[in-house]
C-alpha cells in the first residue's frame, strides 16, 4: 500500500491536493482511500463513510472523515471502563457518552488512530489530509516520543516483579502501581509502535503544498532540516495557484515573476530525490470532482524545470500522480549510519584526517597508499546523519547516557545511540554537505582494548 500523506503551509490549499491526489489516483485504476477531516467542500458531496467503513465517492475512490469528538469519546469511555474498580473504590461517578466533549489535541491522535486503522485496508493507495507543515512534523513524531517516556515511566522488566508488589508495598511504604496501569501502559505501547512502523514505512511519504512566494521559502527551508531529522521522505512539492506567466496586468506579472522565482528555488532543493508539480491557479475556489480532475489533467511536474535544469528529458511528467511512483516495501533505514574511519581509509585506498580537517585528505598520485601520514587503527567510529538544509549555528548536540539530542531550529530529535557507540564518548562533530557527522571515540572503561 502506498501512503502519501499531503501537508503543507496553512491555507495553501492542502486539503484540495489531497482530494486531487486521490482523485488521480484512482483514475489510474489504483483502489484509493482519502482520509480527511474537512473534504466534504473540496469534493462536493458529504462524507458519511468512517476510516474503517468509508463512503464510495467515485470509481475507484472512497472516503473516511476523521471526526475527532467521536473518536475521543469512545476511547475516553473504553479507558474508563478499564479503570472501574479504582473509580469505584474513590466513588466516582460515570461519565456517559451524550457529556463528553473532545479536549484539545483529540484531532491529533484520532488522525494517527485512523492512519492505522486504514492501513489495514485492502487498498493500493491511502491519502491523507495532514494538518500544516510544523504540525504535521511534530505530529509524525508523537509516536516515537511517546513510546519512549512510556519505556522510562513504566519499564517493562518492572512488570516481570509484580508477584512482589504487595512485599514491595510495605518495604517501600507507598502504593505500588496497578497491575491495570501497566496493562494500560503494554496496550498503548502496542498502539503506537503499529502507528510508528506505518510512518516508517518505506511506501510512507510526504507532499508540500504550498502556494510560492517569499514567505512559503522560508517556511519549506527551515522545515526541510526538520523533516530530513526525523527521516521523513518527500516526494513531490506541489506548487499551488500559480498564475500564468506574460499576462499583460502588471500586478499578475509581478506576482508570476515572484512566482517563478519561487519555484526555481524549489527545483533546484528537491530534484531529483523528489518532484516538483505546478498546480494553476483556476480564478475560483476548486469544488467538486470536475474541478479537481481538471487540476490533474492540467499539472505538469516540473513543467517549469525545463527553462531551470540542464536537462529537462530527464524528468517524467505526470502531474500528482508522481507521488505513486516506486515500491518500497519494509521499513525505511535507520537513522544515520556508523563509520569506521580506519576500516573505510583502508577499502578507498586513501588516508584521512581528523573530522576537524575534513577537507584535507591525502592521495598518492599513482594510486599506492601512501605510507605517511598514516592514522591510527584506534577504533574511531563516525556516526553519519543526514540534515538538509540545517545550518550549523541552529544546530546543537548533547550527548545524555545512551542517546543524542540533536536540536536543529525548531525541531528536537532524541536518538538511542546505536551498541556500537554506546561504549564510546563523543569526540567532535561536524557539519558538511547537508551530513551531520559526529565523531566517537572507545572509552577504555567500558571497551578495554585487549592486548
Amino acid at each position: 500500500m502506498r501512503r502519501v500523506l499531503v501537508t503543507g503551509l496553512g491555507g495553501a490549499g492542502r486539503t484540495t491536493v489531497a482530494a486531487a491526489t486521490a482523485l488521480a489516483a484512482a483514475a489510474t485504476g489504483r483502489r484509493t482511500l482519502l482520509l480527511s477531516a474537512e473534504a466534504d467542500a473540496v469534493l462536493g458531496v458529504p462524507v458519511t463513510g468512517t476510516p474503517a467503513r468509508p463512503a464510495r465517492i467515485a470509481d475507484g475512490l472512497w472516503a473516511g472523515l476523521v471526526d475527532a469528538g467521536a473518536d475521543f469519546r469512545a476511547e475516553f469511555l473504553d479507558l474508563q471502563e478499564r479503570a472501574s474498580a479504582g473509580l469505584d473504590l474513590l466513588g466516582a461517578a460515570r461519565l456517559e457518552d451524550e457529556e463528553l466533549t473532545e479536549l484539545p489535541g483529540s484531532d491529533q491522535f484520532a488522525l494517527l488512530r485512523a492512519l492505522t486503522v486504514a492501513s489495514r485496508g485492502d487498498w493500493d493507495v491511502l491519502v491523507v489530509d495532514m494538518p500544516p507543515l510544523r504540525e504535521t512534523i511534530a505530529l509524525l513524531a508523537l509516536p516515537e516520543q511517546l513510546r519512549r517516556y512510556l519505556r522510562r515511566l513504566l519499564p517493562a522488566e518492572r512488570q516481570a516483579a509484580r508477584a512482589l508488589r504487595p512485599m514491595l508495598a510495605q518495604l517501600a511504604g507507598v502504593p505500588m502501581p496497578a497491575q491495570w496501569l501497566y496493562e494500560t501502559a503494554e496496550r498503548w505501547d502496542t498502539e503506537l509502535a503499529g502507528v510508528q512502523s506505518v510512518i516508517e514505512s518505506g511506501n510512507t511519504a510526504l507532499t508540500l503544498v504550498a502556494e510560492p512566494g517569499p514567505a512559503a521559502a522560508d517556511a519549506l527551508r527551515t522545515a526541510r532540516a526538520g523533516l530530513g531529522l526525523f527521516g521523513h521522505r518527500v516526494e513531490t512539492v506541489v506548487a499551488n495557484r500559480c498564475v500564468p506567466e506574460g499576462a499583460e496586468d502588471p500586478f499578475v506579472a509581478s506576482l508570476a515573476a515572484q512566482q517563478e522565482r519561487c519555484r526555481k528555488e524549489w527545483v533546484a532543493t528537491w530534484i531529483p530525490a523528489g518532484s516538483v508539480c505546478l498546480l494553476p491557479h483556476l480564478g475560483r475556489d476548486p469544488r467538486g470532482l470536475d474541478d479537481l480532475a481538471r487540476l490533474q489533467k492540467e499539472a505538469n511536474r516540473c513543467s517549469f524545470a525545463h527553462a531551470f535544469t540542464e536537462n529537462p528529458e530527464g524528468y517524467d511528467l505526470d502531474g500528482l500522480v508522481a507521488a505513486l511512483h516506486g515500491d518500497r516495501e519494509g521499513p525505511r533505514p535507520g537513522p544515520g549510519r556508523v563509520e569506521n574511519v580506519y576500516e573505510e581509509a583502508v577499502r578507498r585506498q586513501e588516508w584521512i584526517t581528523p573530522l576537524a580537517d575534513t577537507d584535507t585528505i591525502w592521495h598518492d598520485r599513482d594510486g599506492e597508499i601512501p605510507k605517511e601520514p598514516e592514522p591510527a587503527d584506534d577504533g574511531t567510529l563516525v556516526w553519519h546523519l543526514g540534515l538538509p538544509g540545517a545550518v550549523k549555528e541552529q544546530l546543537t548536540l548533547v550527548r545524555r547516557g545512551d542517546e543524542l539530542l540533536i536540536t536543529v531550529g525548531p525541531f528536537r530529535r532524541i536518538l538511542p545511540l546505536p551498541s556500537a557507540l554506546r561504549r564510546c564518548t563523543v569526540a567532535g562533530a561536524g557539519l558538511k554537505d547537508d551530513t551531520l557527522s559526529v565523531r566517537f571515540t572507545p572509552d577504555p572503561a567500558l571497551w578495554p582494548r585487549a592486548r
